[in-house]
């Protein structure tokens, strides 16, 4: 069994359908790739046993505006971050994609 689930490119808004399984893992959907995490093509067989899932919008199949209707993706990349796990602990990503800027000083 599977659902249709939607993804809105952050350049552009444009939105892309994708055909998962029920237990979802997802953290956050992001410009850049989180440094070290490995990502899977939209159309990989194994995608969910990788850290998330890289999107080229428009260019991996059709999508469409928030209403629905056909739209030109404007072809950039961006990502699906999945939740991961070591050792039972859940993993922040680096940096967080939640909780505006962070910063790294060293005395």
């Amino acid at each position: 069994m599977t659902v249709t689930v939607r993804y809105t490119c952050p350049h552009c808004n444009a939105v892309v359908s994708l055909e998962r399984p029920p237990d979802l893992a997802d953290r956050s959907v992001t410009k850049r790739p989180q440094p070290g995490w490995e990502y899977a093509d939209p159309d990989d067989p194994d995608r969910e046993s990788a850290d998330g899932i890289e999107f080229l919008c428009g260019e991996d199949g059709p999508v469409t505006d928030l209403e629905g209707e056909p739209v030109e993706g404007c072809g950039r990349p961006f990502y699906l971050n999945f939740v991961r796990y070591e050792q039972g602990v859940e993993l922040e990503p680096d940096p967080p994609t939640y909780g505006g800027p962070r910063f790294d000083f060293n005395a």
